[in-house]
């Protein structure tokens, strides 16, 4: 049964018109909005965040006519990644437990909050927050969203099983043809809309998770190897996506968001695994890039939980910027609420900030200020803390790695290489009781 907490939440959603009204008079009519978020893909996987060997010209232009925000944070793995996303709550709120992937029913999630302000809402692609289960009450369409097409999980095992709305839609071993099939429901639901109502759409890709693939017009055309061929083929489609954007004249009035669910399968003893289950793959790069950062999936390290976004929306967020500011998917559920004239719900905590200003280059900072690691740590400005003893997934453990606390100054050492714990214990002591206080 959905939640008795929506009996309460439902008396704040009567003055989301006058809310909105009120946004409206200030001269930002209420944007549509469209996210675009990729699986496993690294923080320098684009050619606008760095990378020398894969070509990414759609997402570059979505840079140039956008923000890049280069302190952006989701969460190390993925089903807990897109809790976050969909709750404005870190996974250890909105989450049944660490390992359990399932978000209960009684989570308002974004798309709720928006479909009661009058918006239609769609979700595409990979779900991952039912336990990876055919559990009704926890899908897309108990959770506000009008249409759902995509997969409950991931496609480890090399196949997916698709769900349209609540029912079985078939199955798949083409992993080469996903991302095209994704971008294609995605235009489906954009073209099919009512042109008299708002929309959000959430196009979750299941690329470039693996098993990762790319399709006969880009396998073998990268520099980047098999990785970099998947890389290539989501720029294309994205550029489709966007331009249908700009087709249907949606294009001043679209909040276009792109980012990644974690960093990218680097880990030495997990690539090892997975060639020997994938022989295909023994010659292949098939894990992404994290640049500069330190880890990946998994790890809690920056190249776990930093990853590239980029937010366009033509004549109000600034065009070619890249800010610096703390911003994290724990942010988009509060700032679309605000963008939609919608009440954030007040009978839990929700750990995203409002960050509408930043976005439209209003703040140069934001509000956010910390961050917390999810179990071992906290980011509070430039500084960063880990605790001694890490909890991290089996296959991210650094085997080498002594338990000590760790401090990092991320404006210096954005690859965490000088742990300063011992030159700055009073950093370590604040930081640390932040962390503990935190977690109680």
């Amino acid at each position: 049964m959905k939640r008795a907490g929506l009996v309460a939440l439902a008396m704040g959603f009567a003055g989301c018109k006058l809310l909105a009204s009120a946004f409206s008079g200030a001269g930002a009519p209420r944007p549509n909005i469209l996210i675009i978020f990729t699986d496993d893909q690294g923080y320098a996987d684009l050619a606008c965040f760095g990378n020398a060997k894969n070509k990414t010209p759609r997402m570059d232009q979505l840079a140039r006519e956008g923000t890049r925000f280069t302190n952006f944070y989701a969460q190390t793995v993925c089903g807990p990644s897109r809790a976050a996303l969909l709750s404005g709550r870190y996974p250890f709120r909105s989450l049944l437990g660490p390992k359990t992937w399932q978000m209960p029913s009684s989570e308002v999630i974004f798309a709720e909050l928006l479909k009661s302000a009058g918006y239609q809402t769609c979700c595409i692609g990979k779900w991952d927050v039912s336990g990876r289960k055919e559990i009704i009450d926890e899908m897309p369409n108990a959770q506000g969203f009008d249409y759902y097409f995509g997969a409950l999980g991931a496609n480890d095992g090399g196949i997916l099983k698709f769900h349209e709305n609540n029912r079985a839609a078939g199955e798949t071993r083409d992993m080469s043809s996903i991302t095209r099939l994704y971008t294609n429901k995605a235009m489906e639901f954009l073209k099919k809309r009512d042109p008299e109502k708002p929309f959000v759409l959430y196009l979750a890709h299941t690329m470039m998770h693996m098993d990762i693939d790319a399709s006969e017009r880009f396998k073998g055309k990268s520099k980047g190897g098999l990785y970099g061929d998947t890389v290539e083929e989501f720029d294309y489609e994205t550029g489709c996506l966007l331009d249908l954007v700009d087709e249907l004249k949606l294009r001043d009035n679209t909040l276009v968001i792109y980012t990644s669910d974690n960093g990218p399968w680097k880990q030495l003893n997990y690539r090892e695994r997975k060639i020997k289950q994938r022989q295909q793959y023994k010659d292949e790069i098939f894990w992404g890039d994290s640049g500069d950062l330190r880890g990946g999936k998994g790890s809690c390290y920056e190249g776990g939980y930093r990853l590239p976004c980029i937010a366009r929306w033509p004549g109000r967020i600034p065009a070619g910027k890249m800010s610096e500011a703390l911003f994290t998917t724990l942010d988009f559920l509060p700032t679309f609420a605000a963008l939609a004239g919608s009440k954030v719900p007040d009978d839990r905590i929700i750990d995203g900030v409002n960050q509408v200003d930043l976005l439209l280059g209003k703040s140069e900072k934001g509000n956010r200020n910390t961050f917390y690691y999810q179990d071992n740590g906290i980011r509070f400005g430039k500084w960063k803390y880990l605790k001694a003893k890490q909890k991290v997934w089996g296959w991210a453990r650094d085997k080498n790695r002594p338990e000590k606390e760790e401090l990092y100054d991320l404006e210096n050492d954005i690859g965490e290489k000088n742990n300063l714990a011992v030159r700055y214990p009073e950093v370590v002591k604040k930081l640390r009781g932040m962390f503990e206080q935190f977690v109680e």
